[in-house]
């Protein structure tokens, strides 16, 4: 049972919110590099809640919340570490929406924010490894883990009556996280995986991996990569070549980037993203147009929902020490409480203040589980007539 704040509310808000001080917020996102293409979309999203708590007034005595962004790169740790260590120690902020890729969120959150004590709440970090890491009750996922969707995958391609695959992830956390969870998943339902193997990123070339993927045969790809980068080099490849008619496509690889440099050679091929339906997704696309953004873009209301958990986090704990409101995040995350969707932040934060329990449901249906990532649901997609298009949720 979460406690209420009730009669001490206001005087911890005073305290905590250093009188009416400006509150950083880091977004530290893969603004260069593999997922470039997402990145935009994401900060819009996270950037909205800021604004949307500061245009309330009603955060922390009056603060209004300053995003402060941050280049990964999504591939470099030590890139990803330094511009981590610039937000906290030069920077002053409170909470940090992100890492975007597995690898460098992990860098970060080990070197930077578990020494320092700060929150990261990653909107699409989503390696296996990040469910079990010690990270000192700071690090939370609003995007469900690569073992879940090995399984949605696993069911996806059952559906389409596909038995055999061959499998190709970019070399990293992410990459070889879900593809070791989709061979276990998809073996443990009577398929069989012909091939999985490592590309790395980079390569003006990849005939040489996409020969390897071809020899071992199957009758579709699995492609665990980067949409900007050497998984969409694999397709190429793999489509000058003849060598698959079929892909199927994680959420990495599953942004416009796909839809404009391939679009109509891709009918049939399929797969799925992190996403979710509903009154809160609507709404979330609702302000996002209205805010002159694509709220469709992947990841987006993950992030927006990131934010929002960690400034009513704060409030909830009268204090921007993540020291304080780290254990504050799945009480707002979870039932019981007032239901809060995307626009509602204001209502929140007063019910907060009033000693009321919210239950955050926000844009992705938010439940918080384990120590602290998404339960998880799924848009399955399909490519007709050069478009992504909507099949299903799961």
């Amino acid at each position: 049972m979460k406690k209420l704040l009730l009669a001490t509310a206001a005087t911890a808000l005073v305290a905590g919110a250093a009188q009416a001080e400006d509150v950083k917020l880091g977004v530290l996102l893969g603004f260069t590099g593999p997922l470039e293409s997402m990145s935009p979309s994401m900060a819009a999203g996270a950037e909205m809640a800021m604004k949307e708590v500061t245009d309330s007034g009603k955060f922390m005595g009056g603060s209004a919340v300053v995003p402060v962004r941050g280049d990964t790169t999504c591939i470099d740790a030590a890139a990803a570490t330094a511009t981590a260590e610039r937000l906290i120690t030069a920077d002053g902020v409170k909470g940090i929406v992100g890492g975007m890729c597995s690898g460098e969120t992990t860098a970060s959150l080990q070197n930077v924010a578990m020494p320092n004590g700060i929150v990261m709440i990653s909107p699409s970090a989503t390696s296996p490894a990040l469910s079990t890491i010690e990270d000192n009750g700071l690090f939370f996922r609003t995007s469900p883990s690569d073992a879940r969707q090995g399984v949605v995958m696993t069911e996806i391609i059952m559906e389409h009556g596909i038995k055999e695959v061959a499998v190709t992830y970019t070399n990293n956390d992410y990459g070889k996280g879900l593809a070791d969870s989709f061979q276990a998943a998809f073996e443990a339902a009577g398929g069989k995986v012909t091939i999985n193997a490592a590309h790395d990123d980079g390569k003006a070339d990849y005939a040489a991996e996409v020969g390897a993927l071809a020899s071992a045969g199957g009758q579709a790809l699995v492609i665990a990569g980067y949409v900007d980068q050497g998984g969409s080099g694999i397709l190429r490849g793999a489509l000058d070549s003849g060598a698959f008619e079929t892909f199927v496509f994680p959420d990495g690889m599953v942004g416009g980037a796909l839809e404009t440099n391939f679009g109509a050679e891709l009918t049939g091929s399929f797969g799925q993203i992190p996403s979710s339906e509903g009154e809160g997704k609507d709404k979330f696309l609702e302000l996002a147009t209205a805010a002159g953004f694509d709220g469709t873009g992947v990841y987006s209301a993950e992030a927006y929902d990131a934010a929002a958990l960690i400034m009513l986090a704060m409030a909830s704990a009268g204090s921007t020490d993540a020291a304080a409101y780290k254990e504050k995040i799945m009480d707002v995350a979870n039932a019981p409480g007032e239901p809060i969707l995307p626009g509602e932040l204001g209502k929140a934060l007063e019910l907060i203040a009033a000693g009321t329990d919210v239950d955050y449901v926000g844009a992705t249906s938010v439940e918080l589980i384990g120590s602290g990532e998404s339960a998880g649901t799924f848009r399955e997609i399909e490519f007709k007539d050069g478009k992504i298009e909507t099949v299903r949720y799961r």
